[in-house]
């Protein structure tokens, strides 16, 4: 049998990076009432940096801090346990006026360990801290050494990561002294679905990203776990 999660990354109060892809997941829902979910949320979402080419303008006049946005929170809150769990998925996810990714890129050990705390401090605001797992997912998948280390110090307990060389450039190793590190193996179209020991397929709830969930993807996934159903157990991150 092959283990087999699915998680959706930038969910967010953000009007092309919201709840609306958990429409798809519904409708995955309908035909695999087992499926898991792990969803990465990042707590203070703020685009601050012009689009790319004929991408849409994304930018965001301040923070999307979860807590300020209580419809966001309670859709979180109301979501089926048995389908989903919720992640972290850094703090702005970017760095104010320089980047809208790579927030902890470069950080060090304290200016990270301070940014999990405030991470943390937001969601017990927003009344989700029996919602979120231990678990965290660097935005667009770079975290420096000293990041790794106080992600470990503050209780993080599965980083998500990926295996790509230039990401694990990024890591320098770090990732090898973590309890528990869970490597993306699918993410269409830039990656295949294909079946791994632990499977672990990644998109995006961003409109504009091509990694984004759309109907097309919800349907080749579905062909894809029709395929191979007799041979999948849904789990959860944790369970991978």
């Amino acid at each position: 049998m092959f283990n087999l999660n699915i998680s959706i990354d930038d969910v967010s109060p953000h009007p092309l990076s919201s709840t609306k892809v958990l429409e798809r997941c519904f409708e995955l829902i309908e035909e695999f009432e087992d499926i898991k979910f792990t969803l990465f949320v990042p707590i203070s979402y703020w685009r601050t940096m012009p689009p790319d080419q004929d991408r849409p303008d994304t930018r965001t006049k301040s923070p999307l801090q979860i807590n300020l946005h209580p419809e966001f929170c309670e859709e979180l809150r109301s979501l089926p346990e048995q389908n989903f769990e919720i992640a972290y998925h850094g703090y702005f996810h970017g760095i104010p006026r320089q980047s809208n990714n790579d927030e902890f890129k470069n950080m060090g050990y304290s200016d990270a360990l301070e940014r999990f705390k405030l991470m943390f401090s937001t969601v017990e605001q927003a009344d989700l801290e029996d919602k979120f797992k231990p678990i965290f997912r660097p935005p667009a998948w770079r975290i420096s050494p000293g990041a790794i280390q106080a992600a470990k110090d503050v209780g993080i307990e599965i980083l998500a990561l990926s295996p790509k060389p230039a990401y694990r450039e990024v890591y320098a190793g770090a990732e090898a002294d973590f309890d528990k590190v869970v490597y993306c193996t699918s993410g269409p179209p830039f990656d295949p679905l294909t079946l791994c020991s632990e499977t672990e397929i990644v998109y995006h709830a961003c409109e504009w990203d091509k990694n984004y969930l759309d109907e097309q993807k919800t349907e080749d996934l579905k062909n894809f776990l029709k395929q191979n159903e007799s041979k999948i157990d849904f789990c959860f991150m944790r369970e991978l």
